[in-house]
C-alpha cells in the first residue's frame, strides 16, 4: 500500500507536496520521495524512511516549480532497496515521472515483453517502473511535438488493455502537464481537487485520500472513476475521460477497515461512518452469540484504527468505553513494518497499558482485524499481565484467510493464522478466553451507503478468496507465497545496495537533490 500526490500549481509546489505527504504518512513508512518540474528540468529526492526523514531543508529548496508528484511507499513485495523509492522516471518521449499505488497482476509478463517486444531496459523489479514503461511505450507510439488530451486518453485505454490488477497513477509529462487514473475496477483510491489562488487562477491536486486534499485548502471535487483519467496541461486547463471499454466500482474493502484515516472520503464512502457501522455490526453478532449476559465489563480498542468501531460496539452493548493502551506515537505501524521480528518487537514499545482499566475486569479488545495474530497475542498476554480476569477479543474484520495480490504486502498464505483454522483453533493460539470476527456480509453492509448507490460491490479477496480482475489462479498465488515468504524477504534484502548520493548530479535532465 502506497499513497501518491500531484499537484498542477502556480506557485512552487514543494511545500504543499511535502505537507500531502505528511498526511499520507499512514500508507506508507518505507520511503518517500517528489519530483517537480521547472523549466523542462525534472528536480527528484527520494530516499528510505519518514517524508520527515527524507526531506531536509537543502531538498527541500532544490525542488522547484508548479507541477509535481510525490509518494510514500512500504514495500509489496518484502524489498526495502531504496532503489524501488518512487517516483520513477524515464526520458522518452518527454521525460516522464510516475508514482503508483497498488500492484499489477501481470508485471512478470509485462516486463518480459517491454525487454523482448519494446526494447526497453527494467532497473528494479517494481511494478511501477513496468507501469511507466507501457505507459512511455505507448505514448511514444502517436507522440508528436505538441502533446494534446485525446493522446494522453489513448494511451491511458491502452494501459487498462496491457496491464491486470490495481493501480491508481500520478504521472508528470515533462513541460506537458500531470495525468491521474485509476484501474477498471478502482481497486485503489484516487480523487481530486481544485482552488482558486489570490490570482484568480486554478491549481489542481490529485491524491490517495481526501485528506491530503482538504489540509492543503483545496476543494474536494470528486473521485476518478474506475478506468477514468484526469489530464492537467502547462496551462492549467483540465481534461477528463473515461479510458476503459469495461469499468465498474469495485474498491477494495481493506481501505475502509484498516488503510485509510478514518476522516477520509473514500468513492463518496465516510470511513469514519463505515467504522462506526462496523462495530454496530460486531455489537449486535456479540449479543447474538454470547447474549445479553456476555460478561464484558470493558471494551478496550487497540489504538489507533479501531477506535471508532470499539466505541459504538460499547454504546450498543451498554457497557464502558476505555482506553486502556497508551501509544508511543513515535513507532511505526506495525502491519506495514517488514520482518515478523521487528513487528513482535515493536508491540511493547509502542503500547503500554494502564492497568487500573485491566484489573479485576473482564475486557473486550477489539482490532480492526488480525492477520498474522502475533501482535494480538502480545496484547492479550499484556492485558492478563496488567490483571485481567478474562480477556475476549473482536475483530470488527471477518477472518483474512488468503493472500492479497493488489497491492497490499500481507503475508504468504501459510503466515495468515486464519488459513485453514476455525475460530476456535485461532482462539486458543491467541491465548483469548473468547473471540469473535465481523461477518463478510455485515461488512459489506457496513461500508455500502444509500447516497452511494453506484458502490454495491467489493474487493474483499482477503477474506473471501474471490479476486475480481479475474486472472489469479494457484500457480500465481504459489508463486506469491514463495515471494511473500519471511526466508524469501530476508533472502533478497541480504544484497548489499550501494547508493551514491547524486545531491549535485545531473544525469540525463533529472537532478536528485
Amino acid at each position: 500500500m502506497c499513497g501518491v500526490v500531484g499537484i498542477a500549481g502556480k506557485s512552487p509546489v514543494n511545500q504543499m507536496l511535502f505537507d500531502a505527504l505528511t498526511m499520507l504518512q499512514h500508507r506508507g513508512q518505507d520511503a518517500a520521495g517528489i519530483v517537480t518540474s521547472h523549466n523542462g528540468r525534472l528536480f527528484l529526492r527520494k530516499d528510505n524512511g519518514m517524508v520527515r526523514d527524507v526531506f531536509h531543508t537543502r531538498h527541500m529548496r532544490a525542488l522547484l516549480g508548479h507541477f509535481g508528484i510525490g509518494h510514500v511507499r512500504y514495500p509489496t513485495a518484502g524489498s526495502s532497496s531504496s532503489a524501488e523509492a518512487q517516483p520513477f522516471y524515464v526520458n522518452s518521449p518527454y521525460g516522464i515521472t510516475l508514482a503508483h499505488n497498488g500492484n499489477l497482476t501481470n508485471a512478470k509478463d509485462i516486463h518480459d515483453d517491454l525487454f523482448k517486444t519494446d526494447l526497453r531496459h527494467m532497473n528494479t523489479d517494481s511494478d511501477s517502473e513496468v507501469l511507466l514503461n507501457v505507459f512511455a511505450h505507448e505514448l511514444q507510439k502517436n507522440a508528436t511535438l505538441a502533446l494534446d488530451p485525446e493522446q494522453i486518453f489513448h494511451t491511458v485505454k491502452r494501459v487498462h488493455e496491457r496491464c491486470k490488477g490495481a493501480y491508481a497513477v500520478v504521472a508528470m509529462i515533462t513541460g506537458h502537464g500531470l495525468v491521474g487514473f485509476r484501474d477498471p475496477n478502482g481497486i485503489r483510491p484516487l480523487i481530486y481537487g481544485s482552488r482558486v489562488n489570490d490570482a484568480g487562477e486554478t491549481e489542481y491536486i490529485i491524491a490517495s485520500e481526501s485528506v491530503a486534499i482538504t489540509a492543503l485548502g483545496f476543494k474536494v471535487e470528486r473521485d476518478i472513476a474506475p478506468g477514468e483519467a484526469i489530464y492537467i496541461n502547462d496551462d492549467g486547463e483540465f481534461f477528463s475521460q473515461q479510458c476503459a471499454d469495461d469499468s465498474r466500482y469495485r474498491p477494495c474493502i481493506f481501505e475502509h477497515v484498516y488503510f485509510a484515516r478514518p476522516d477520509a472520503i473514500i468513492d463518496g464512502i465516510s470511513v469514519y461512518k463505515a467504522r462506526l457501522k462496523m462495530g454496530e455490526k460486531l455489537a449486535y453478532k456479540i449479543l447474538r452469540e454470547w447474549g445479553e449476559e456476555h460478561d464484558i465489563d470493558v471494551v478496550i480498542p487497540i489504538p489507533d484504527t479501531s477506535r471508532t468501531s470499539a466505541l459504538e460496539l460499547a454504546n450498543i452493548l451498554g457497557v464502558k468505553f476505555r482506553e486502556g493502551f497508551m501509544k508511543n506515537r513515535y513507532i511505526g505501524r506495525t502491519f506495514i513494518m517488514p520482518g515478523q521480528q521487528q513487528r513482535k518487537k515493536s508491540v511493547r514499545q509502542k503500547l503500554n497499558p494502564v492497568e487500573l482499566e485491566f484489573k479485576g475486569k473482564n475486557v473486550l479488545l477489539v482490532d480492526d482485524s488480525i492477520v498474522r495474530g502475533t501482535t494480538c497475542n502480545e496484547i492479550i498476554q499484556m492485558a492478563r499481565d496488567s490483571g485481567a480476569k478474562n480477556v475476549f477479543f473482536a475483530s470488527a474484520a471477518p477472518m483474512v484467510k488468503y493472500p492479497n495480490v493488489y497491492g497490499i504486502d500481507m503475508p504468504a498464505k501459510a503466515e495468515l493464522i486464519a488459513s485453514g483454522r476455525s475460530v476456535e483453533e485461532i482462539r486458543e493460539i491467541i491465548e483469548a478466553d473468547r473471540l469473535i470476527f465481523q461477518d463478510i456480509e455485515d461488512l459489506k453492509d457496513a461500508v455500502r451507503t444509500s447516497k452511494v448507490p453506484v458502490v454495491q460491490e467489493f474487493d474483499c479477496s482477503v477474506f473471501d478468496g474471490i479476486y475480481v480482475t479475474g486472472d489469479i489462479d494457484a500457480a500465481y498465488l504459489e508463486r506469491l507465497e514463495h515471494s511473500r515468504s519471511e526466508s524469501a524477504k530476508k533472502e533478497k534484502d541480504g544484497y548489499i545496495d550501494v547508493n551514491i548520493d547524486a545531491a549535485s548530479v545531473d544525469l540525463t535532465g533529472i537532478k536528485e537533490s
